[in-house]
């Protein structure tokens, strides 16, 4: 595994005041780091016009994957380190110069026939399946709302807080963490430690653990 850590930062905070927070924290970070933008309100502009205009799941999909890139010119816009880069190549050397970057997720993701090319995927399993392509240590998946509940991987998936593939796309040796307002005032000086904020993952299934 490298010492990489991947931050999704979710699409609702385009909304959210905690927005330009959340990206100061994630330069705070001491370690090398890539975000995963969602989709935000240019996707939400996808799904709202797919039953007037009348294209199909997998034409929906590679639109809100182009709505993460717009998401993504955003974020790079409201931050000091970051920078865009659209494959694994790319990263790397935007990682090599020491600045942070922004992925625009398109081409390879397009080609892997494992992702489902249906609303059933978001950009949270896509920040899992880069960071199995990274080789990542760490992925943070950033939330408008906080996790007060259960944080086993079936749960999050039952309450809609991860989406049905995420589980499949989470390698076995990434550490992935959940985080939300009640996180931010700690998390600068966490990144900037290389901790984590947020509550960890648990990936064996709720029911297995109750049964012990």
């Amino acid at each position: 595994m490298k010492d990489i850590l991947v931050v999704k930062i979710g699409g609702s905070s385009a909304a959210s005041p905690d927005l330009s927070r959340w990206i100061a924290a994630v330069e705070a970070s001491s370690r090398p780091t890539v975000i995963v933008p969602g989709g935000g309100p240019f996707a939400n502009a996808v799904r709202r016009h797919q039953a007037t205009i009348g294209y199909d799941d997998a034409a929906a999909h590679e639109m809100a994957i182009l709505a993460m890139a717009q998401f993504a010119c955003a974020l790079e816009s409201l931050g000091r380190r970051l920078e865009r880069a659209a494959d694994e190549a790319a990263i790397e050397a935007v990682l090599e110069r020491g600045r942070i970057a922004v992925w625009t997720a398109r081409g390879a993701v397009l080609d892997d026939p494992s992702i489902e090319k249906s609303w059933s995927v978001t950009s949270d399993t896509l920040a899992a399946w880069l960071a199995q392509r990274l080789g990542a240590r760490d992925l943070l998946l950033v939330k408008r709302i906080g996790v007060s509940g259960s944080t086993a991987i079936d749960a999050l998936v039952g309450a809609d807080i991860v989406d049905p593939s995420f589980p499949r796309h989470l390698g076995s040796e990434t550490r992935a963490h959940i985080a939300g307002p009640g996180d931010l005032a700690s998390a600068p000086l966490l990144l900037s430690e290389g901790g984590m904020p947020g509550r960890p993952v648990e990936r064996r299934r709720e029911a297995m653990v109750a049964a012990e």
